[in-house]
């Protein structure tokens, strides 16, 4: 995915404990610089900042980086002769999401009859299992309601 000019993610969205896969072919690598440097930091104030040596490919500089819990990565670029790509001075920056694991498993409880017939409560039903179930839901109410559309009486009106 591409977020910014020159810049590409192996995700369309980059969350929090995670790692980030990230591709850099912007001015340091069209210049021809041997070795080219990522400079990261998070939030606001830059914390945890670190560098670490990209490896160069035929598709550009690319390394990866753990994403820790905040809600800014900022990012820039250098080579070995200490020459910067920071953005003109603004710096790269991308929001963070918060991973969703708590909000999936309170809402995946369910009961499930197990053989002596005593209702058992199950937390923690896979995110597949929940994913194909809405699936399965959109799929049927599309395919109920698309006759009505081909026939036109999805807005059937009664004139007095």
């Amino acid at each position: 995915m591409e977020l910014v000019k020159n810049i590409f993610f192996n995700t369309d969205k980059i969350i929090e404990n995670s790692k980030l896969k990230i591709s850099y072919v912007g001015s340091l690598y069209q210049n021809a610089s041997e070795e080219v440097f990522l400079h990261y930091g998070f939030g606001i104030n830059w914390d945890n900042v670190s560098d670490i040596k990209m490896e160069k490919t035929e598709l550009g500089f690319q390394c990866e980086i753990e994403i820790i819990e905040s809600d800014l990565l900022h990012l820039c670029f250098r080579n070995a002769n200490n020459e910067w790509d920071n953005n003109n001075g603004e710096n790269y920056s991308f929001t963070i999401e918060k991973t969703i694991n708590n909000e999936i498993e309170e809402e995946s409880t369910a009961l499930v009859v197990t053989k002596d017939s005593s209702m058992q409560i199950r937390k923690g039903l896979s995110k597949t299992y929940i994913w194909s179930k809405k699936v399965r839901i959109a799929v049927y109410k599309i395919i109920k309601f698309f006759p009505k559309i081909i026939s036109g009486n999805y807005k059937r009106r009664v004139i007095e």
